[in-house]
């Protein structure tokens, strides 16, 4: 059977991700064609289809997931939608991408894992972060043993969203059903990176609080918060190395991404202004031996997996993931992150719940 020259997507959901990322980073690909566009306002889904040149547009998702003409659903609205949009595509027979938080919970996660396999439906997830090319970059270095044996991993990463006043774009956040705060949407993003290149957990400690205690949405009503926007957590890798994260929402003076690596050879840092809408990619600083001369170590060419665009970082690393997804479909293999994974950081967040709510140590059981 020969393979279809052209992946149809269809978009569910035209907020600024979609405008922003998605859309430029497919239009980057000869391997993607965008056919469909829907949303809840049929007027929005014209008004984007028309400055797209999009040719179906639709104000009910059930239409664009049963479209002949569409092979791969993009599933874009915020969490809570997500379970719901995912399923009617899984059962429709198409592939189907949704954005992290697959689900607002790990229960809902594992039963879209279960179903899109048992329908044979290809599947991935937006941890797009751990397929951007410094990740890779990262990944590589500390795999050729730039650093020695890993002795110690420290990542603090901030943002000046999720502070105590939320903007119009980020009420929705606000319920703690909703699992759209600091530790589920940072937390996960930079912990599959950063968890991906330096090897798993094999015990976690945690403290998860609310150090804002009130919210006020856009309309200027004030909430009790129920998430959290600080999260500091340590512990030990399979590895043998030991970690330590730190997330900070509400941030007066962001500091964005800074992990330090120690090795018993070397030390890497890696940093970047901004943890997201990101300009540029993170930098990666070096050094070996005793006393050795830091320097910048440029991400080599291979790993850029995209063409070349002047599109900002952030949306090159979803670009990234989308190139993955082109390839396996051909390969018939797995580079991309899917629903397993997604259902791995998943039960990661519950663990490090659990062990600030216990205040005890989590050891971590292999996955099934």
């Amino acid at each position: 059977m020969a393979v279809q020259s052209k992946i149809r997507v269809g978009l569910v959901g035209v907020g600024n991700w979609a405008r922003y990322g998605h859309i430029p980073a497919l239009k980057l690909f000869p391997e993607y064609e965008i056919v469909a566009v829907s949303s809840r306002s049929l007027e929005k889904a014209r008004e984007i289809g028309k400055t797209f040149e999009i040719p179906y547009v639709y104000g009910d998702m059930q239409q664009l997931v049963e479209d002949p003409a569409v092979d791969l659903v993009v599933v874009l609205p915020p969490a809570p939608e997500h379970a719901a949009i995912v399923k009617a595509a899984i059962l429709a027979g198409k592939d189907v991408y949704c954005e992290w938080p697959l689900t607002t919970n790990t229960q809902d996660s594992r039963e879209l894992l279960r179903l899109a396999e048992e329908r044979g439906v290809r599947h991935l997830v937006g941890l797009q972060r751990t397929l951007g090319a410094s990740a890779l970059h990262l990944r590589g270095l500390l795999s050729e043993g730039y650093v020695g044996r890993l002795r110690s991993v420290r990542m603090h990463v901030s943002m000046a969203g999720f502070g105590p006043v939320r903007s119009a774009s980020l009420d929705w956040t606000i319920p703690a059903s909703n699992f759209s705060h600091v530790l589920s949407i940072y937390g996960g993003h930079f912990m599959d990176m950063l968890f991906h290149a330096t090897g798993q957990p094999a015990a976690i400690t945690s403290l998860v609080r609310t150090q804002f205690p009130e919210l006020t949405s856009s309309t200027g009503e004030s909430f009790p918060n129920e998430t959290p926007d600080g999260v500091m957590l340590m512990g030990t890798l399979k590895n043998g190395a030991m970690f330590q994260i730190q997330l900070e929402g509400g941030k007066c003076n962001q500091t964005g991404l800074q992990i330090d690596i120690t090795g018993t050879d070397g030390d890497l840092q890696i940093t970047n202004e901004k943890a997201f809408v990101t300009k540029h990619d993170d930098i990666i600083r070096g050094a070996q031996g005793d006393g050795g001369s830091w320097k910048e170590l440029p991400t080599p060419h291979h790993f850029h997996t995209i063409p070349l665009s002047g599109l900002d970082a952030s949306v090159q690393d979803l670009a990234q993931l989308y190139a993955a997804f082109a390839s396996d479909r051909v390969n018939g293999g797995k580079t991309t992150r899917d629903f397993s994974d997604a259902v791995a950081m998943h039960k990661m967040i519950d663990m490090i719940y659990e062990a600030s709510s216990t205040e005890r140590t989590i050891v971590f059981k292999e996955q099934s």
